[in-house]
């Protein structure tokens, strides 16, 4: 017999709201330039606001730096490089990554909201990759401090000197960690330009060095548009330049340099392509393909952004990827069930809609997911593009936004001519049973990061790197030291 006062059999689950407090987050009302410890006024007397970009609400007001400004940071770098920090036993410098990486960790709640504050990726992304990410390459860089030797087998490595350093509105923490971390543990010190949009998680940061106690002036951090990273290449003071963003601003960083013997690596665009064999484990692949291209609202330079999927599967993938893609929330980036957050300036998101809009008007068939936006805000709906041709910009073009083309292959030999058929040569993922396919195929992808069976996994210790246009050295490993140390004769 059936009880009467039995509870029914759900029928629908709905994703009740639960959002992470903005309240860990203490944010003042206006910032000055980190220079030499402290943060000091900007000699240019120019502020600009810095936004949530998705409530379109103003956050703080930060200093534009100078060439003036760009100068007391690059001296107080100096300053610090010949009088303590270069001289300092590698052990001991090794005990302030330690420091730096433990703080992090305790501070990781507050950084991961902020992080979704001002670049408006969901928290859960923040969370759960980017601050344990960051906090794990400076303790991967504290272990390597006083081991250099055994990272150069054969050569005295020594430091460099100043470094300056420019990082993208993507990862903002992350990228600061990738920057910083190698550069502190060769016993270089720094100059550091966050992104004009995303400023303020490496404001903070400042008060973690504060707390660790490092002396001053071997991380400065100044803000300010590309004007001020304009400053900073030229400084003649620099030693070193690390720079990640977009394409067109490496070549003109490269020319700048041209003839000045100054040290340079670069990490740019990206046209990833993401390449599903028949014999892939079909739903594990389609997880993998939403992570590659969904992940951080596709604004993620090793992005799976082109989907080359074996002729032979191409509906039943098709039909898989379109049903996920209607499980995929969008919406608050501090709501812990978000998986797809705001697009991180109006800037951005315009030149995303015109590069679809492209698609569109080349003929390519357009599936986006019922989806209801915010009303105020940034955003754009996860969408795929299918009956993509080769030529198309939206298969040739970097679009950084949660857009995806797909095309489709008979043969792994044509797998591999349109995979490399881009300036790019970022990343690739490949999707099948057989290890030696794997392996065949990653000798011939001109790539400089391929994943097998997974895609946008990272660890310290592996190395992250493009090929052609997609700049050059490698950050991450031992690799990531090279750039900040010449190696002499031993």
């Amino acid at each position: 017999m059936r009880r009467a006062d039995k509870a029914p059999m759900a029928t629908a689950w709905d994703y009740a709201p639960a959002p992470e407090s903005r309240d860990i987050v203490r944010l003042q009302e206006r910032y000055g330039l980190f220079i030499g410890g402290k943060f000091v006024e900007p000699l240019s007397g120019e502020r600009y606001t810095t936004i949530d970009p998705a409530r379109e609400e103003p956050l703080s007001e930060v200093a534009q730096a100078n060439k003036a400004d760009v100068d007391r940071a690059v001296k107080a770098a100096r300053g610090a490089f010949d009088g303590t920090w270069s001289k300092l036993r590698p052990s001991e410098r090794a005990k302030y990554l330690f420091r730096i990486a433990r703080i992090l960790q305790e501070r990781a709640r507050e950084f991961a909201v902020l992080e979704s504050l001002n670049g408006g990726k969901p928290i859960r992304e923040s969370r759960d990759v980017d601050v344990p990410l960051a906090a794990a390459h400076f303790f991967y860089y504290a272990g390597w401090a006083d081991k250099l030797e055994y990272a150069f087998p054969n050569r005295r490595p020594r430091p460099i000197g100043v470094a300056a350093q420019i990082i993208p509105w993507n990862f903002p923490l992350l990228m600061l960690a990738w920057k910083i971390a190698p550069a502190l543990a060769a016993g270089n010190t720094v100059v550091l330009k966050p992104a004009e949009t995303t400023p303020l998680s490496a404001l903070l940061f400042c008060d973690v060095l504060r707390q660790a106690e490092l002396p001053p002036g071997v991380v400065n951090i100044i803000t300010g548009d590309g004007r001020t990273g304009a400053e900073m290449v030229a400084h003649p003071g620099v030693d070193k330049i690390a720079f990640t963003g977009s394409t067109e601003v490496g070549k003109a960083i490269q020319r700048t340099l041209a003839g000045t013997g100054k040290r340079l690596t670069l990490e740019l665009g990206g046209k990833a392509a993401n390449i599903i064999f028949d014999d892939a484990p079909l739903d594990q692949a389609v997880e993998g393909i939403i992570n590659g291209i969904y992940f951080n609202q596709g604004h993620v330079c090793c992005a799976g952004s082109r989907l080359l999927v074996q002729e032979s599967i191409y509906e039943a993938t098709i039909a898989k990827l379109k049903r996920r893609m209607r499980t995929l929330r969008v919406g608050d980036p501090l709501d812990k069930n978000t998986d797809v957050g705001a697009i991180n300036s109006k800037q951005q998101l315009d030149k995303i809609a015109a590069l679809v809009q492209s698609g569109v008007d080349e003929g390519a068939e357009i599936y986006q997911p019922p989806c209801k936006l915010p009303e105020r805000g940034y955003w754009f709906v996860p969408t795929v593009f299918t009956n993509v041709a080769q030529s198309y910009r939206i298969a040739q073009e970097e679009i950084f936004g949660p857009v995806l083309s797909v095309l489709t292959f008979r043969t792994p030999d044509e797998a591999i001519e349109k995979a490399n058929n881009t300036p790019y040569g970022l990343s690739a993922g490949v999707w099948t049973e057989k290890g030696s396919r794997i392996l065949a195929m990653a000798q011939k992808l001109r790539a400089g990061v391929i994943w097998a069976n997974t895609y946008n996994r990272f660890d310290p210790a592996s190395p992250f790197g493009g090929y052609k246009e997609s700049g050059f050295g490698r950050e991450g490993g031992r690799h990531g030291l090279e750039a900040y140390v010449a190696l002499d004769d031993a």
